[in-house]
């Protein structure tokens, strides 16, 4: 039996979210600040959250976490969701990762220093094949470069499903993948002259497994090689924290994969869950049940 469902690799940030009253502002204009909380960042700090607060035993791996009280008072918030941290690394003279964002009802704007996370010297730790040895299944973020990519070739060894995020469509961690999503954000800064169609012509021909496109509240693109390309509508919410819908919804596609859902069920669970965290503040630390999921479904089908 394996010790966990998830494996999560990848980015850990502590992070202060700003929920503002208005969009956020033009150059020399001025926004009001709704309310501001402690929040958690990084793809697979905030999926773990997910995937832990809809019932599943979660290992979380990736880069070290700072010798600071903001690094200690994250330690403190991830293990609060029963998320097991055995393999994180506090590090005394590194100031961590840290971001702060700014979240209005259509955006959200992130400030940061992952450039100085990934462009210097090695923060991260190397993943250990016997930790995804001991996980139903993989998560993985792509920025640690040949060991994230260690990580989906640890994957593939043992035969384990994984999902991946945001690279580019002859990546391993894309063709590889049993599950790759592909953000708007990403799209509009790497392939900013390919049209949509095309683009996901070039990952459904190479990937192994499926493909999904999310954009916002626009339609979902989902397909696997040789078969049409198929939508769906993400659930219409009253958006207050949309922070983290993308690593929301990875968290649900996971939970189906556990499953054994079908592709558009797996879909449908995940528009859920993300539709369910934007609707809350803050919305990761505060994401649904599986049974607030299947009720979120339910209503939303009477209400079509």
């Amino acid at each position: 039996m394996n010790k966990f469902d998830v494996y999560a690799y990848g980015v850990i940030s502590s992070s202060t979210l700003h929920l503002l009253s208005q969009p956020f502002p033009k150059p020399d204009e001025y926004a009001e600040i709704k309310q501001t909380h402690f929040m958690t960042g990084g793809e697979a700090l905030n999926s773990a959250i997910v995937l832990s607060r809809l019932g599943l035993r979660v290992q979380l791996d990736g880069n070290w976490i700072g010798d600071t009280p903001d690094g200690k008072r994250l330690l403190v918030t991830i293990q609060k969701y029963f998320i097991d941290t055995q393999r994180l690394k506090v590090k005394k003279g590194f100031a961590g990762v840290q971001e702060i964002v700014f979240s209005d009802e259509q955006s959200r704007t992130i400030f940061g220093n992952y450039i100085d996370l990934l462009s210097t010297t090695r923060k991260w730790n190397i993943p250990k094949k016997t930790d995804l040895k001991n996980a139903r299944i993989i998560c993985i973020d792509p920025p640690f470069l040949s060991e994230s990519e260690l990580a989906g070739k640890y994957a593939v060894d043992l035969g384990k499903p994984f999902v991946s995020i945001d690279c580019p469509y002859d990546h391993i961690l894309s063709n590889a993948a049993d599950v790759v999503i592909i953000s708007g954000e990403f799209r509009k800064r790497e392939y900013p002259q390919v049209e949509i169609s095309e683009l996901f012509s070039k990952y459904q021909s190479l990937a192994q497994g499926l493909v999904v496109f999310t954009v916002g509240d626009r339609d979902i693109l989902y397909g696997r090689k040789g078969m049409p390309i198929k939508r769906f509508k993400p659930y219409q919410v009253k958006v207050v924290d949309s922070a983290g819908a993308g690593d929301s919804f990875r968290a649900g596609v996971i939970y189906g994969m556990l499953h054994e859902w079908p592709d558009e069920k797996i879909i449908q669970y995940a528009s859920a869950v993300a539709g369910l965290v934007c609707e809350r503040f803050p919305g990761v630390l505060n994401s649904p049940s599986h049974v607030e999921v299947e009720q979120f479904i339910k209503n939303k089908g009477k209400d079509q």
